[in-house]
């Protein structure tokens, strides 16, 4: 009884991951059409795209690292 708690916190968490990679994946993609579409190419702006990728991979990689099954709702 003392140990379904932890199911329960790790499905939670697992959500919670979840909801950030897509929410990240979002970001990225709309940064990085943003910043393909611009003229005036900002270093800082350049790094804030990069950042949210490395951010996206690093979700993505502790989802894989968890064995979560990520569906992409676009196909």
């Amino acid at each position: 009884m003392l140990f379904k708690r932890k199911g329960s916190l790790k499905r939670e968490y697992d959500n919670k991951l979840l909801f950030q990679i897509e929410e990240l994946k979002q970001k990225w993609k709309n940064e990085k059409s943003l910043y393909d579409k611009s003229f005036d190419m900002n270093d800082d702006f350049k790094h804030q795209v990069e950042l949210t990728e490395l951010k996206y991979l690093y979700l993505f990689r502790e989802a894989k690292a968890r064995q979560l099954k990520i569906l992409d709702k676009n196909k």
